[in-house]
C-alpha cells in the first residue's frame, strides 16, 4: 500500500482506502458516489483557502504512524493545567490495538460499550461485529458521526450501535459496562470524577496511551503495532469504593 494519509482519497485504490480506514469490505466507491456533492464542496473550499494564501506551507505527506507520533507528542507536552480546546484530536487507532483494547476489557455478551471521542466509530463497530454487543459512540465532529453511521450500516451492525454528536462531558455513562477512550491526559482527568460517579461497580474503563494519575490501573499493557508504533493500554475496574471517591 502507498504511504498515504487516511483522508487522501486520491492516494491509492478504493481497496487501499478501505484498508486504511480499517473496514475491509466496505464499498467506498458507492459511499463516495453518494457523498460526491459534499466532497466537491470541501474541495472548492480548500481551493479557495489556498488561493487566499492560507495553509500553503510545503510539508510532506505524513504516514499514519507519523500522525500518531505527532499527536502523542503534542498531548504529552500540553500542561495538565491548560484547559483543552477539545478533549483530543482525531487520531485513528490501528485495528490491532482496537482489538486488544476490547480483549483487555473482557467484552462479553450483554455488555454495552461506550467510546468517548469515537472518531470514525471503529471501536464500537468492532465490538458489535466481534462480540455482538451494543455500542454507543460519542463524537463532537458531525462529519465523523455521519461517517460512523454509514460504516456501521455497511458492516451490518447499524441495529446494534448508535453515534451521538455530543460533548462527552454531558453524556450519561450509567448504561455503560465498558468505556474506551483515547483522549488528552487532562481530558482523562476531567472525565475521571464522572466515571467514578456514574459507572456501576464492575464496569471496565480502558484508556489508550494515557493514565489517570493516582488512580492506579488494574492492568497496564504495552504493545507494538505493525508500523512499529508503541502503545500503552490501561485498564481500570470500577469498585464500590470508587463511587465514593472525591471528585478532585
Amino acid at each position: 500500500m502507498k504511504n498515504c494519509p487516511r483522508w487522501n482519497l486520491s492516494c491509492g485504490s478504493y481497496d487501499e482506502l478501505s484498508e486504511r480506514q480499517g473496514f475491509p469490505g466496505v464499498d467506498f466507491v458507492a459511499w463516495h458516489s453518494r457523498n460526491l456533492p459534499k466532497l466537491l464542496i470541501r474541495g472548492l473550499l480548500l481551493t479557495l483557502i489556498l488561493l487566499l494564501g492560507y495553509g500553503c506551507e510545503d510539508t510532506p505527506s505524513q504516514s499514519i504512524g507519523e500522525e500518531i507520533a505527532n499527536a502523542k507528542a503534542n498531548a504529552v507536552t500540553r500542561p495538565v493545567t491548560e484547559a483543552p480546546v477539545k478533549l483530543a484530536p482525531f487520531v485513528p487507532t490501528p485495528m490491532e490495538v482496537v482489538e486488544r483494547m476490547l480483549a483487555l476489557a473482557e467484552v462479553k455478551t450483554g455488555d454495552v460499550v461506550y467510546d468517548l471521542g469515537s472518531g470514525d466509530g471503529r471501536i464500537v463497530i468492532m465490538a458489535a461485529k466481534k462480540y455482538g454487543v451494543k455500542g454507543v459512540g460519542v463524537e463532537i465532529n458531525p462529519e465523523l458521526v455521519q461517517e460512523s453511521r454509514e460504516f456501521a450500516a455497511a458492516e451490518g451492525v447499524g441495529h446494534l450501535v448508535e453515534f451521538h454528536q455530543k460533548d462527552v462531558m454531558t453524556v450519561d455513562l450509567s448504561p455503560a459496562t465498558v468505556v474506551t477512550m483515547y483522549l488528552y491526559p487532562e481530558s482523562n482527568m476531567l472525565l475521571r470524577p464522572k466515571l467514578w460517579r456514574q459507572l456501576r461497580p464492575g464496569a471496565r474503563v480502558v484508556s489508550n496511551d494515557f493514565d489517570m494519575e493516582d488512580w492506579k490501573p488494574e492492568t497496564l499493557e504495552q504493545l507494538v503495532d505493525q508500523e512499529g508504533a508503541n502503545w500503552t493500554l490501561y485498564l481500570w475496574r470500577i469498585t464500590d469504593q470508587d463511587r465514593f471517591r472525591k471528585s478532585s
